[in-house]
């Protein structure tokens, strides 16, 4: 696996794993109003936002590398 590939598959799944949990705590504000819960879910998000963006560049960096 090169490191293109890695990265696509590592960003990817923290990606997700960001907006799930930042979705699971923006409930969990909304149902118990917590601040801390507010935070997290915002934080979260923003995390993968910037997680996006830093894909976006690793994938333009090696454009000429290949995916095997």
């Amino acid at each position: 696996m090169s490191l293109k590939a890695f990265h696509l598959v590592f960003i990817t799944a923290s990606v997700l794993l960001s907006f799930g949990f930042g979705a699971w705590s923006l409930v969990g504000f909304s149902d118990y109003g917590r601040t801390v819960d507010l935070v997290f879910g915002i934080g979260s998000v923003g995390v993968g936002v910037g997680l996006i963006v830093y894909g976006r560049y690793v994938l333009r960096k090696l454009k000429h590398i290949s995916y095997l």
